[in-house]
């Protein structure tokens, strides 16, 4: 599938952001453990989220899915052993948290994945889970993955700049240990705001965490206990449509926008005020005003990483330079990512240079039109059309299948505003 663009004058019109991806997974597989039934309000229906959704129903939850509601029967804190290996697709999400949920059954379950999945690291999570009385194995530390618990609790040492995914799926699992489980940071965590994120969910269904300096406790023997649950609309999604609106002349309104979320992918709004666009923000809503004036700024995004390629675009097409620190990490999600950008980019005329955990960018008036890759990663794919908007012909993006990963109907929602952006085979 490849997505075909052409440059666009401007956009104009209202859209409603798809929901949040992480807000999905966290909600569906906490009610999967909670005791009694949940119903998960405007849930995101993605590959990702629905991996999450068929790894749930390996252990047990009875899960009824419609277009706008999940309903969750959980398995009261005690999951059933799956017969066969759960393949997670190309959720790094549900691998990452449903390998030590799966911890808590007493049989050996085995996680796999895509050939991405497949080469994410996750040996520190193992380890961690050793060190809390879990037997694992895997392929040189990476899926596919095998443990088996029942995850006991205890104390454990784990890194946090390589994924908070970790830390997120111990925080879930480790309340339905038998013992109380201590988790030290041995490193900064990187992607606070997600962590953040997780404990926002499981004190909505009942757990309790103790949030202490590089540290967490968590009790043991706890219940989460099924609920009603709405889920906010996703901000990582958000940013492509704010930014396809600040690059042109426009005037768009994005709704479905939580103004006091967690989600650290938040602070788009405050970086493109810092680059000059008119936003303002209501209630439920933000709108955008454009003129395809924008100034290149320095940027920490250790904790906003989803944000990293929307940003290089922005970057590429702003006054002055733009420098992007602090997001190595974003080497081992889809692709690498800072690679990926960076090559794609150049090949439009961007004057982006790649460090090892920053990327240094010299703005350009206009990008020319040509055929790139989507390195088989969503958010590159959709960072690129973003980019084809202020091209001088035609691109054509490959993988264009990957887009339903986080943002299904991307294309259609940028065409209502009046984007010149076609999906074809």
């Amino acid at each position: 599938m490849k997505l075909h663009v052409s440059s666009s004058d401007w956009l104009n019109g209202t859209v409603t952001v798809p929901p949040s991806k992480s807000y999905t997974h966290r909600a569906v597989i906490i009610a999967s453990l909670a005791q009694g039934s949940s119903t998960l309000y405007n849930p995101l229906l993605s590959e990702d989220t629905i991996a999450s959704i068929e790894a749930c129903r390996k252990i047990g939850a009875q899960i009824e899915v419609s277009d706008d509601l999940i309903q969750v029967k959980g398995v009261f804190g005690v999951p059933k052993t799956p017969r066969e290996s759960i393949d997670v697709k190309n959720s790094g999400t549900t691998l990452r948290v449903m390998t030590p949920v799966c911890s808590l059954c007493s049989e050996k379950v085995t996680l796999t994945g895509d050939a991405s999945i497949r080469e994410r690291p996750m040996q520190p999570l193992l380890d961690a889970l050793e060190q809390l009385g879990v037997q694992t194995s895997s392929a040189n530390g990476k899926a596919p993955v095998s443990v088996q618990g029942p995850l006991a609790g205890g104390r454990c040492q784990i890194v946090g700049d390589i994924s908070s995914q970790f830390i997120s799926g111990l925080l879930i699992a480790c309340a339905m240990a038998r013992n109380e489980t201590s988790i030290d940071l041995v490193t900064p965590l990187k992607s606070q705001p997600y962590v953040d994120l997780t404990l926002d969910v499981v004190e909505k269904f009942g757990g309790q965490v103790e949030k202490g300096t590089n540290a967490f406790r968590v009790p043991g023997s706890q219940i989460y206990r099924g609920i009603n649950y709405v889920v906010e609309g996703d901000y990582s999604s958000a940013a492509f449509l704010m930014v396809a609106a600040a690059l042109l002349e426009s005037d768009v309104t994005v709704t479905n926008i939580n103004v006091n979320s967690k989600q650290g992918d938040r602070r788009i709004i405050d970086i493109l005020r810092a680059m000059g666009v008119n936003i303002q923000v209501r209630e439920d809503s933000v709108n955008v005003r454009g003129a395809g004036e924008l100034d290149g700024i320095q940027i920490d995004l250790g904790d906003s990483p989803d944000l990293l390629p929307i940003i290089a675009v922005i970057g590429a097409l702003a006054n002055g330079k733009t420098l992007i620190k602090n997001v190595g990490h974003l080497r081992y999600k889809e692709s690498d990512r800072l690679k990926a950008i960076t090559t794609e980019l150049n090949k439009m005329g961007a004057h982006v240079k790649e460090g090892n955990d920053f990327l240094e960018i010299k703005g350009v008036e206009s990008l020319k039109g040509t055929h790139l890759s989507g390195w088989g990663d969503h958010r590159i794919v959709m960072a690129l059309a973003i980019a084809a908007l202020r091209a001088k012909g035609e691109t054509v993006i490959s993988h264009a299948e990957t887009i339903p990963v986080s943002f299904p109907g991307f294309d259609k929602a940028m065409k209502t505003l009046g984007a010149n952006m076609e999906l074809k085979e």
